[in-house]
């Protein structure tokens, strides 16, 4: 595949960075644009708000860096856009100003890219849009496992948002025939993560109900997103994002039958499958865990 230049937005944040090391070591070229600069080699940053759409237009019409002035030839043309940058979940800022920057944000990106010609555009949405996570009180989801068909009915802002975000990639899409892809990314860990916190998930699983036991290695994520690069003339998809097997130490079944022993299931299901299925981007776009929970933890 060639080298892509790519306009990355919340590099900064703890899945955006681990994702942008996996893009840059497959060859590319990354522009961070965050509130904050991500100091990693290779990384080019410019500090932009996603919710002022002039930014974001100057922003896309930006050189990179001082090395871009040699060729004389003008600003580069960005060939994909990642949009990560987002108020990561609820309870951080209220719950308007966590819907107002996720949504206009989002909608800033897609139509400054689409706008300036860029044809593959990927954004994060969520798994808390399936309306489990944030939910009031202990909610049992419609059907398991949960897939991409979905009929997502979140309650939260955060989860709406991601929602709201879907739609609008797909309004986006339909009008310009371009390539938005949206994933719904599960519960990201980093690589020290495993250690700091799977043996208190393993002793005490309720507390991964929420998440449908639902984990995406950070690494792995990387991963995603530079197959969502190379895969062209999909138009608009919703990947859910994360691992092959469950965050857990015990079965499907078992996980079924205990936390969610009125649900029916779609399908039978692999023994260690994960309730929140990856199966579209293993088929779809081919992807192959490299991080399982397996490789770092002993249980």
């Amino acid at each position: 595949m060639t080298k892509k230049r790519i306009f990355f937005t919340g590099g900064t944040g703890k899945a955006g960075k681990y994702a942008i090391k996996y893009l840059l070591e497959q060859g590319h070229s990354v522009m961070n644009v965050d509130l904050k600069p991500l100091d990693y080699p290779g990384v080019d940053n410019l500090i932009a708000d996603i919710t002022d759409s002039g930014q974001i237009f100057n922003a896309m019409t930006s050189y990179a860096g001082l090395d871009e002035l040699e060729s004389g030839e003008g600003v580069p043309k960005f060939d994909a856009v990642v949009h990560f940058a987002a108020i990561p979940r609820i309870l951080i800022k209220t719950d308007n100003e966590t819907f107002r920057v996720n949504t206009i944000g989002t909608y800033n990106i897609i139509e400054a890219a689409v706008k300036l010609g860029i044809k593959k555009i990927i954004i994060a949405s969520s798994e808390t849009t399936y309306g489990i996570c944030f939910s009031d009180g202990k909610t049992d989801p419609k059907v398991l496992p949960l897939e991409e068909d979905y009929d997502v009915d979140p309650m939260d802002s955060y989860g709406l948002s991601k929602v709201v975000n879907e739609k609008t990639a797909r309004s986006f899409q339909r009008r310009s025939g371009f390539d938005i892809y949206a994933l719904r990314i599960g519960n990201v860990i980093e690589p020290h993560e495993y250690a700091e916190l799977f043996p208190h998930y393993f002793k005490h699983p309720e507390v991964r109900r929420r998440n449908a036991f639902c984990y995406i290695d950070a690494r792995d994520l990387g991963q995603i997103v530079d197959l969502c690069l190379k895969k062209d003339g999909l138009g608009f998809q919703i990947f859910n994002a994360g691992n092959d097997q469950n965050g857990a130490n015990i079965s499907t079944k078992e996980l079924a039958e205990k936390f969610f022993p009125n649900v029916p299931l779609s399908r039978e299901m692999g023994e260690n499958e994960a309730l929140f299925s990856n199966r579209k981007i293993r088929e779809v776009l081919g992807f192959k865990e490299q991080h399982n929970w397996q490789k770092y933890i002993n249980y």
